[in-house]
């Protein structure tokens, strides 16, 4: 099993497939993933939520921030992006909103042209405060795996029993555009139970949903590193690009913006 867990409150930069170069802000332990999903693909590997009652503080974060950003540009680098990403769901923590000020202040001070991100999965958009925080930033990337419940619960393993893709649509389509969605197209087993979000049907039926919540961006992208779960099947790039190719056909007339990511 791959884990890979990030050890401090502002990790990187790394250069992101679908971002640029990316400094990395994690809200969450650095023992351990926090999270409302489960993910069979997730890089912070498979865990719960029971037992995390420790998380950084705004002014941790402020000033871990600030002094990162202070050295990079002593060093004479530019990030593209602040990227709120980090061992499980960023939104969890209970100052998302007060933080996304926060860093939003000190990116104003030292970065101006860096955009600020935030890799959210998406569950906690029905909150209005966690949406209002989420209509701060540059980009809001909000997750969006399948159109079918029963993959979603395969792929995405969500530990609320209440969770339902009709209500995340309607969450979702509440930003009225101002969103990216990012789905992982994959293909595998897990506890004898087979998925595959790549199907005719899936493919059809994501489309629609996507072509319904009208976002003016979505992320296409499969497996770039090792998972958690080995019986999974990265998606040659080539049916990559013809998914974003028949959901560019189907959105034309909206100008949706469609970036399909490739592991080199």
């Amino acid at each position: 099993m791959s884990t890979v867990l990030y050890p401090d409150i502002i990790f990187g930069p790394v250069h992101s497939r679908r971002l640029g170069l990316s400094l990395g802000i994690n809200l969450l332990p650095i023992q351990r993933k926090f999270c409302t999903f489960d993910c069979v693909y997730c890089e912070c590997g498979l865990g719960d939520m029971e037992g995390v009652k420790k998380l950084p503080t705004a002014d941790q974060l402020e000033t871990a921030l600030r002094t990162r950003l202070e050295k990079m540009r002593a060093e004479g680098q530019c990030p593209d992006v602040l990227t709120f990403a980090g061992n499980g769901e960023p939104t969890l923590h209970p100052e998302f909103p007060e933080i996304v000020e926060r860093v939003r202040k000190v990116r104003d001070e030292l970065f101006p042209t860096a955009k600020i991100s935030v890799l959210s999965n998406a569950t906690q958009i029905g909150r209005p405060e966690i949406r209002q925080a989420l209509l701060r930033v540059d980009n809001n990337i909000l997750k969006l795996d399948s159109a079918f419940e029963e993959t979603m619960r395969q792929m995405n393993r969500p530990w609320r029993k209440e969770f339902s893709v009709a209500t995340l649509v309607e969450n979702l389509k509440a930003f009225q555009g101002r969103l990216i969605i990012q789905t992982m197209f994959l293909r595998g087993t897990y506890q004898g139970r087979l998925f595959d979000n790549t199907t005719e049907q899936e493919v059809s039926a994501w489309i629609r949903l996507v072509t319904e919540i009208a976002p003016h961006g979505v992320m296409i992208y499969s497996l770039d590193r090792e998972a958690p779960v080995s019986t999974l099947e990265k998606i040659p790039a080539a049916t990559l690009r013809q998914i974003g190719d028949r959901l560019q056909a189907a959105t034309r007339a909206a100008g949706l913006e469609v970036k399909v990511s490739v592991a080199g």
